[in-house]
């Protein structure tokens, strides 16, 4: 596995320190931010999910705790809109230039609006995806929320 992707070419343009780890990715887990969590032997809340959504009928990156979901009322506050609603995975994929399971909230294809579980800026570290399934980046939540120009608000239920 290549540990060189479009995530972490950017974050190495931005000067973010981070560590790559790898893992066994089962495509068949109903919960893929679980099972990288487990795999890795990680705390669930220091796992973070990269998810896609539509704020308003715009695109949207969402990054949440993997053991945790989005509330739609708290992601459409965040962006200051109205409705949220969770993209397709043809539409995530096509967006983001990531597979589902590997769909990072770096180096995406198009830059989207990006916000980031506040919760998660209180953790000393966390793990976000790489950029391919079975890869994921170890780094500073905020350094991540700063390399994002995200948003940091409550999003989860």
């Amino acid at each position: 596995m290549s540990k060189t992707t479009r995530a972490t070419q950017m974050l190495e343009k931005a000067g973010i320190a981070f560590a790559t780890v790898t893992y066994d990715y089962d495509p068949n887990a109903d919960r893929i931010g679980m099972q990288a969590a487990e795999a890795i032997g990680e705390e669930p809340r220091r796992v973070l999910k990269t998810l896609m959504a539509e704020v308003d009928g715009k695109a949207v990156c969402v990054v949440v705790p993997s053991d945790r979901e989005v509330a739609m009322k708290k992601l459409a506050a965040a962006f200051g809109g109205k409705s949220a609603n969770m993209m397709k995975p043809a539409d995530a994929e096509r967006a983001t230039g990531y597979h589902v399971g590997g769909i990072s909230p770096f180096g995406q294809k198009k830059l989207v609006p990006t916000a980031i579980e506040i919760t998660a800026l209180d953790e000393p570290h966390v793990f976000i995806n790489g950029g391919q399934r079975g890869l994921q980046v170890r780094l500073d939540p905020k350094a991540a929320r700063d390399a994002l120009k995200a948003v940091a608000a409550p999003l989860v239920a």
